[in-house]
Parts: structure tokens; C-alpha cells; sequence
């Protein structure tokens, strides 16, 4: 019965293989988004502007506070009461891009808060700008220490894109659900579900790693 099972899940690896490929897609997408805006947003979040940073640290708590599946619904099921219709695979990347945001928004703060303030003293008494302080001085210096924990966001949020597949979006996970199903063996089907999910966070965990031995290292030696 197993023989028989496997040899069916291994007729359905066409399926699973575009699964991964919306994953990696939604998942991509997202984490594009949701970097360029965490990036923004965390320059703010650490700049002077009282109000801004309440207003983003709010966001941030609500992000990080609530379940991503609500977030998902709100986004698929709520926005069309007001008007904004969105297809799943829109929704999805929305969603991700904003819960991966608030995430990437606070290591940036992170590391720009970490850097020392004497640095940015001397940077204005040289002259330069805010813009060139943090291009030229504080966002130099800030890099090695968010980028570590932003590659390992990064896995975090592509395993978070499973929950896509409660908006029908026909990812690895939806097209697990459905092959689970034909073939009634959940161990095997979502095995395989898992392997193809670990082989794209994988060479990500290896290079978070890298990079945090290697700051490891940089530290020590200073």
C-alpha cells in the first residue's frame, strides 16, 4: 500500500513543483516589498521624529501582535466591504509584505540605534547632512548587525507564506491539502511538503549562519 502511495505522490511532484515555484514567487515578492519597506521605516523608526515613531511603533506592535492568518483575512475578506477587491495572490503578497515589514522595520532600528552616538556627533560637525550621515557613516556601520538577523527573517517569513493557501492561493501547502486528499498518507504527503519548504529555507539558514560567525569573528577581533 505504501509502494503504491509513494508511487502516486511521485505522479504528483508536477504539481508540487509549480506549488513551489507560487511559494517561492509570494514569498519572493513579499520579502522584496516588505525589505524595501522595513528599511524605510526602520530609518524612521530611529530618527528623532517623536510622532513618526509612535505612529510606526504602534503599527509594529499590531503587526507583530496579531496572527497572520487574521491579518490575511482582513486583508482578503474585510477590504472588499469598503470598496478595495483584491485577488488571492495580490492579498497574499500584501499580507506578507506588511508582516514581514514590521519585522525587518525594527532590526534596522536595531542596528542604526547601536551604532554610536559619537558617531553621528562627528558626522554633524563635519557638515554633512542627514542623508549623508546615514548613507557615508551610520548605515555602514549599522549592516553588520542587522544583516544577520534580517537573512534569518527571511526564512521565518517564507515559512510564514504557508498560511497563503487559506485564501485558495495554490501553494506548496494548498496543493499539499489537496494531493492529501488522493492519497490519504498526511506523514508522506506533508513530508514532502516540508522537504520542499526546508530546501528553499535552507541555503538561507547557512548563509545566517555564515554571516553571524563571520560578525562573530569581526567583533572579536575588534
Amino acid at each position: 500500500m505504501w509502494s503504491f502511495y509513494f508511487h502516486e505522490l511521485m505522479n504528483s511532484m508536477p504539481f508540487f513543483i509549480k506549488g513551489l515555484w507560487m511559494t517561492v514567487a509570494v514569498a519572493g515578492l513579499g520579502l522584496v516589498a516588505a525589505t524595501i519597506i522595513g528599511f524605510v521605516l526602520g530609518v524612521i523608526r530611529a530618527g528623532q521624529n517623536k510622532i513618526l515613531r509612535f505612529l510606526i511603533g504602534v503599527w509594529v506592535d499590531v503587526t507583530r501582535g496579531t496572527p497572520f492568518l487574521v491579518q490575511i483575512f482582513i486583508i482578503f475578506f474585510i477590504l472588499p466591504g469598503v470598496g478595495i477587491e483584491l485577488e488571492a495572490f495580490p492579498a497574499a503578497v500584501i499580507a506578507l509584505s506588511n508582516l514581514g515589514a514590521g519585522f525587518i522595520c525594527e532590526i534596522v532600528a536595531g542596528g542604526i540605534l547601536a551604532v554610536p552616538q559619537g558617531q553621528r556627533e562627528a558626522a554633524t560637525s563635519s557638515g554633512l547632512s542627514g542623508y549623508q550621515q546615514m548613507r557615508h557613516i551610520i548605515m555602514p556601520q549599522a549592516m553588520p548587525s542587522i544583516i544577520p538577523p534580517l537573512v534569518g527573517q527571511y526564512v521565518l517569513i517564507i515559512k510564514d507564506s504557508s498560511v497563503v493557501s487559506a485564501i485558495g492561493v495554490v501553494d506548496v501547502t494548498r496543493v499539499g491539502w489537496l494531493t492529501v486528499q488522493r492519497i490519504p498518507e498526511g506523514l508522506m504527503v506533508f513530508g514532502l511538503v516540508g522537504l520542499l519548504y526546508f530546501s528553499v529555507c535552507y541555503p538561507l539558514i547557512l548563509l545566517s549562519n555564515h554571516l553571524e560567525r563571520r560578525m562573530s569573528v569581526q567583533n572579536t577581533k575588534l
